[in-house]
């Protein structure tokens, strides 16, 4: 389109009648071309505004798509984030729910262990008891026998703290 409406445009008013106007066409006749070449340059004028008009509204068009695929883009990014934060919530509940089962099972292994050694704890008593009982008794008789009195001795009661009593 410029290289057309260079070559209309390039005929010029000769400086004086008779000569060649540049462009090679002689002066009488550059008025008569440019009659004929008013109607080309017309239209080439709004050829010129409808093309401009196409671009503007084919930007304008391209902006309202990109607009428009930004807000759906947005709009996955915002789902996909939701998505994403439902599995975490998910995984953490059932991650929670396995270490409270986990928690329960060694609480009741606990519980279990803790009465086994009270079981055995009890069943041993009475023997320990038993045990150092006759421990005692034996170190009594040993006592006894290494201080009974001889013939004519008698082994006094120790003294008794003042104010009767046992």
């Amino acid at each position: 389109m410029t290289g057309f409406r260079d070559f209309l445009t390039r005929f010029r008013p000769a400086a004086s009648p008779g000569r060649a106007a540049p462009g090679g066409v002689p002066a009488d006749r550059t008025a008569e071309l440019r009659a004929e070449l008013t109607p080309p340059l017309a239209l080439l004028e709004q050829a010129e505004a409808e093309a401009r008009s196409v671009r503007e509204q084919a930007d304008a068009s391209a902006t309202a798509r990109r607009r428009e695929a930004e807000g759906q883009a947005e709009t996955i990014v915002a789902a996909a984030h939701e998505e994403a934060r439902q599995v975490r919530a998910r995984t953490a509940e059932q991650v929670l729910r396995a270490a409270e089962g986990e928690a329960e099972a060694l609480l009741a292994e606990a519980e279990r262990e803790a009465i086994a050694v009270r079981d055995r704890a009890r069943s041993r008593t009475p023997t320990l008891v038993d045990r150092v009982l006759a421990l005692v008794l034996e170190d009594l008789a040993a006592d006894e026998a290494s201080t009974v009195p001889q013939e004519g001795h008698r082994a006094q009661d120790p003294p008794r703290p003042h104010g009767g009593g046992c």
